[in-house]
């Protein structure tokens, strides 16, 4: 396969393709912090100083890249060693928030930015990062949309670590050209797709939804192209109102595909992490899937075959609207690393950190599909490439909806969608429900 290079630059939103080699790429590990020698003093008192660090990373080889990047970090820092812990998604966002409360934080934990990142800090539970950051031009190294979005009143806050991934829009090649569909580049043009699918007994959209966050992210989109980019921020710091006309159209327009039979009959039921959407393609009886960039690589150990089929659009753009297709729902760097206020040994927690990017755990990053949240790095996949030809237009990326709201008003905006495909609330309903969950944060 020819090579091709690319490095990820953006303002908050735009990534823009620029070719280096992979030996300038990763993040030099910084030396910053508790000096050696203090460590190897350490060592010959026999006191042994244990940094404890929480991830969401259980696949094995990601994990592994997790594991090893500390080994690394105990042999160069004696006297020190990492305690790392991983936990399932869903256990470790109620731990932590347990944790949280109790004044019982790790000494270096993730979180996804965004509004608990902002809660966690009006809380006084983070460690200031800024100095640390901007020693010897460390944050420099990242993407500039990262470092944005890991900053809070004029403070850095996290370190950005796993994955640079916009939601995309697959669809099913072979499907398309058997039934002569044309990829849609306007919501009307989308409607008229799903319309024709529905006449061959296909599912217009597969979405497995009993977890609830996997429809936040169709009607992201919906909101951002009838209501604009700002949209969804906008009614979260207060100065617009998500019983405004425009937002009504968004959640009517959701509700409407649902009643229209877009997403099959018992898509509140289907479980995500089992699989039963991506099932759904896999078996082509869905022919669209609107998911986070990686799905690619979920479908290439799951379905390999199936990966040939895979097309790769933008959300379509609507043309009476506000928003536009080159805006995207994701995030530019996944999961973030903070630091408890209550550390013993914040600045050698830092260093730890470093070492989740620095050359070799860059290098197994890449292996595995990872897209580093990093200026300079070279992609030889098809399918990282791929994920970064889809992104590079984009002009403003809208954080995922529920992780950019604070955790209470998160479950509450996931489960008003989800009544709302349901039917059991409307579009009036959902949007003062979120009004008020809103004014109760503030």
């Amino acid at each position: 396969m020819k090579r091709k290079v690319f490095k990820m630059a953006t303002v908050f939103a735009a990534i823009a393709a620029l070719g280096v080699g992979m030996a300038g790429c990763s993040v030099n590990t910084k030396t910053s912090g508790s000096s050696d020698d203090s460590a190897k003093e350490s060592t010959s008192a026999g006191d042994e100083k244990v940094i404890t660090m929480w991830h969401i990373q259980t696949q094995d080889a990601v994990a592994k890249t997790i594991e090893d990047s500390m080994k690394r970090f105990e042999e160069d820092n004696p006297g020190y060693k990492v305690d790392v812990v991983a936990m399932a998604n869903d256990a470790y966002k109620t731990k932590l928030v347990t944790a949280m409360a109790a004044g019982e934080l790790p000494d270096v934990f993730i979180h996804w930015t965004g509004g608990p990142m902002t809660s966690y800090v009006d809380a006084d539970t983070l460690y200031d990062l800024t100095d640390l950051m901007n020693e010897d031009n460390y944050k420099d190294q990242f993407l500039d949309a990262s470092i944005t979005q890991a900053t809070y009143k004029d403070k850095i806050w996290a370190v950005p670590i796993e994955n640079v991934s916009p939601a995309l829009l697959y669809y099913n090649k072979d499907m398309f050209k058997e039934y002569s569909l044309t990829p849609p580049t306007t919501l009307d043009e989308f409607e008229q797709v799903c319309d024709k699918l529905l006449e061959k007994d296909v599912i217009p959209i597969a979405l497995a939804n009993k977890t609830k966050w996997t429809g936040s992210i169709i009607y992201g989109y919906i909101l951002d192209r009838i209501a604009g980019a700002q949209a969804f921020e906008d009614a979260y710091n207060g100065e617009r109102s998500f019983t405004e006309e425009d937002y009504i159209k968004a959640a009517e327009k959701f509700q409407e595909w649902a009643q229209k039979g877009y997403f099959g009959d018992d898509f509140n039921a289907l479980d995500y992490d089992s699989g039963q959407d991506r099932n759904l393609l896999y078996n082509d009886e869905a022919g669209m899937y609107i998911m986070g960039g990686w799905f690619l690589f979920t479908a290439q150990g799951e379905a390999p075959d199936y990966v040939e089929k895979i097309g790769i659009l933008q959300f379509p753009a609507d043309t009476n609207g506000k928003g536009s297709a080159a805006d995207y729902i994701g995030t530019i760097g996944d999961n973030f690393c903070s630091i408890a206020k209550t550390s013993q040994n914040p600045e050698m927690a830092f260093k730890a950190i470093t070492y989740l990017l620095d050359d070799k755990a860059v290098e197994e990053r890449i292996e595995e599909g990872k897209i580093p949240p990093l200026k300079d790095i070279e992609l030889t996949d098809e399918l990282s490439i791929a994920i970064s030809d889809a992104a590079q237009s984009a002009e403003h990326m809208q954080l995922w909806l529920d992780q950019y709201l604070p955790n209470e008003q998160a479950e509450v905006h996931k489960d008003a969608l989800q009544q709302l495909l349901d039917g059991s609330v409307t579009p009036e309903e959902y949007g003062k429900m979120m009004d008020d969950t809103i004014a109760d944060l503030k």
